[in-house]
């Protein structure tokens, strides 16, 4: 479950509610833990995080600009910049996060506080279909590993 949230109060509350009976049960697990994760929480599992995995065929000047927004949004709000990006094409990631920094960076810590909870749950859920997809689970019961 780390590998799904870098916090480990999260992954203990997952393991917690432990067997699934399918995944809508897993997802909306992972939506319960995800809201009730305290700043600290978040802050852990931020620490886990890394800039987001993007195209290498976009032009050098769109990564130049990625990586000076991403060391802005690093130095305003003292942790990587996360977007969840399962609904946006590869050949659009390099705008969409491009204009998810210029926005985010005109937040205040507060309101980029909660955007950036929202986006570790909705990282947290992508990466919980992929896992379950990967392991052909998702067709029945989750159950714990032999």
């Amino acid at each position: 479950m780390l590998e799904c949230c870098a916090s480990r109060r999260w992954a203990q509350r997952m393991a917690a509610h432990r067997p699934f009976p399918d995944l809508g049960a897993l997802l909306a697990a992972s939506d319960e833990a995800g809201y009730d994760l305290s700043p600290t929480d978040i802050a852990e599992a931020l620490a886990g995080e890394s800039a987001p995995r993007l195209r290498h065929d976009a032009p050098y000047a769109a990564h130049l600009a990625l990586r000076a927004a991403h060391a802005e949004y690093e130095s305003r709000f003292g942790h990587v910049f996360v977007i969840c990006l399962d609904a946006t094409r590869p050949t659009q990631q390099v705008d969409q996060v491009l204009a998810g920094l210029r926005t985010r960076l005109a937040h205040d810590r507060d309101e980029e506080r909660a955007v950036t909870a929202e986006e570790m749950r909705r990282l947290a859920r992508v990466r919980i279909v992929e896992l379950v997809t990967a392991a052909g689970l998702d067709g029945g019961p989750l159950q714990d590993p032999p």
